[in-house]
């Protein structure tokens, strides 16, 4: 069963896949932005832990993580 702390735990393990893809593909904060169709400050906020993608944009994360861009 899903919890309040299980959410929590998969969206920073999103969160850090999200950077690690980010690094090894050598994409700025500002071109992941525009691949996930979020704004720039959005994607800094996530990295910063300052807030958590929602459920639509942690879709979008997944898709984007297997390889299944838009």
């Amino acid at each position: 069963m899903l919890n309040y702390a299980n959410i929590c735990l998969m969206n920073n393990d999103i969160i850090q896949s999200l950077e690690i893809y980010r690094l090894e593909n050598r994409l700025s904060q500002a071109k992941l932005a525009e691949i996930l169709g979020v704004h720039l400050t959005t994607i800094n906020r996530w990295f910063k832990g300052h807030f958590k993608p929602n459920q639509l944009q942690t879709y979008q994360i997944q898709k984007l993580l297997k390889g299944d861009e838009k």
